[in-house]
C-alpha cells in the first residue's frame, strides 16, 4: 500500500508535464496491476497453505492407520485370551456338574455347597461371555474403521502420485518445447511438485524495458502452447530485477514497478497467443529481493513461470466429498 501511495504521489507530481490522456492511462494501468497483484498474492498464499494442510492430513491418516492396526492386533490378542478362558470355564463347569451328580448321593449339605459354587461359576462364565461379545463387536468396528482409513489413504496417495507423474510428464514436454532456448538464458526445473521455467531478462527484454523482444516472445508462445490444454494447473509469472536502482520520471520508476510490468507483459503474450484460461494465470513482481546469485546480477534479472497442480480435488477427498 505504501508503494502504491508513493507511486500515486509521484504520478500526480508529474501530471503537469504529462498529457492528461497518457497520465490517465498510466494511472489506470498502475491500479489494475496493483489489484491483480494483491489478488494473486492471496491466491498463492492460500494454495501454499492448502499444500501444507494436505501434507499434514496425509501424515495424520498414516498415523491413524498405524494406530488402528496396533489396536486391531491388541484386540485380536485379547479375544483369543478370553476365548481360551471361556473354554476353560466351560470345561470346569462340566466337571463340577459331574461331581455334583456323584455327591447328590452323599447328602444335601454337600450338594448345596457345590450348587452354590456352580452358580457362581456360571455367573462368572456369563460375564466372560458378555465381555467376549463386546470385544468382538469393538473389534469389528475397529476393523471397519481401519479399512475405511486405508482406502481413503490409498485414494489420496494414488491421486498424489498421478499428479506427480503428470507434472513429470509436463516437465518433459515443456523442456522439449523450449529445447532451442537452453543456451540462451532459459532453464526448466522440477522442484517440490512444481515446474519452474526461468527466463533471463536478456532473452525477453531490453535494458529497463517492459516490451518483450521477438525471440523471447517465441519462447513464451511455445510455452503457452504446451500449457493451453492443461486445465488442472495454476501458473504464476514472477518478475525479478537486480539491485540497480531506477531513477526515471516515467514508468517504470522503480524495480518493483519494473518487475510487475514485465510479469504482466509476459502474461498478456501467453494469453494472446494460446487458449489458456486467464483465471489460471497470475502476474506478480518480486523486485530485487529474491536473487538466485548475489554475484551475478544478470541471473537475477529474470522472469520465472511457476507451474503447480490444482489441489482442490485432494481437499474434496479429505473433506469426504
Amino acid at each position: 500500500m505504501k508503494l502504491q501511495l508513493s507511486i500515486l504521489a509521484l504520478v500526480c507530481s508529474l501530471a503537469a508535464c504529462v498529457p492528461a490522456k497518457k497520465y490517465n492511462e498510466l494511472l489506470e494501468r498502475e491500479k489494475s496491476c496493483s489489484e491483480e497483484l494483491n489478488k494473486y498474492k492471496a491466491s498463492s498464499i492460500e494454495n501454499e497453505g492448502k499444500a501444507k494442510d494436505l501434507q499434514v492430513a496425509v501424515d495424520q491418516l498414516r498415523k491413524d492407520v498405524i494406530n488402528l492396526k496396533k489396536d486391531t492386533l491388541e484386540l485380536g490378542s485379547n479375544l483369543r485370551f478370553l476365548q481360551s478362558q471361556y473354554d476353560m470355564m466351560v470345561a470346569q463347569n462340566e466337571a463340577y456338574e459331574q461331581k455334583l451328580d456323584q455327591l447328590r448321593m452323599k447328602g444335601a449339605k454337600e450338594s448345596a455347597t457345590y450348587q452354590a459354587d456352580i452358580d457362581s461359576k456360571n455367573q462368572e462364565l456369563q460375564r466372560k461371555e458378555d465381555a467376549l461379545k463386546n470385544l468382538e463387536s469393538e473389534l469389528i468396528a475397529k476393523e471397519k474403521l481401519l479399512l475405511e482409513r486405508e482406502e481413503r489413504l490409498t485414494e489420496l496417495e494414488e491421486m498424489i502420485k498421478r499428479k506427480d507423474d503428470a507434472m513429470k510428464q509436463l516437465k518433459t514436454r515443456v523442456s522439449a518445447a523450449l529445447k532451442g532456448f537452453e543456451n540462451k538464458g532459459l532453464t526448466v526445473v522440477e522442484k517440490d511438485g512444481k515446474i519452474y521455467v526461468s527466463l533471463e531478462a536478456k532473452l525477453l527484454f531490453a535494458s529497463g524495458s517492459t516490451s518483450v523482444e521477438a525471440e523471447g516472445k517465441k519462447a513464451l508462445v511455445d510455452l503457452s502452447k504446451v500449457l493451453e490444454n492443461e486445465k488442472d494447473l495454476e501458473v504464476i509469472v514472477e518478475g525479478h530485477t537486480d539491485t540497480d536502482k531506477l531513477a526515471s520520471a516515467s514508468h517504470p520508476k522503480n524495480n518493483w514497478e519494473l518487475s510487475v510490468l514485465r510479469a504482466t507483459a509476459v502474461v498478456e503474450i501467453m494469453i494472446a497467443n494460446s487458449k489458456m484460461n486467464p483465471a489460471q494465470l497470475m502476474a506478480a513482481g518480486r523486485s530485487e529481493f529474491h536473487p538466485v546469485d548475489v554475484k551475478d546480477k544478470a541471473k537475477n534479472r529474470r522472469i520465472e513461470v511457476i507451474i503447480s497442480p490444482n489441489l482442490n480435488e485432494l481437499y474434496k477427498i479429505l473433506e469426504g466429498k
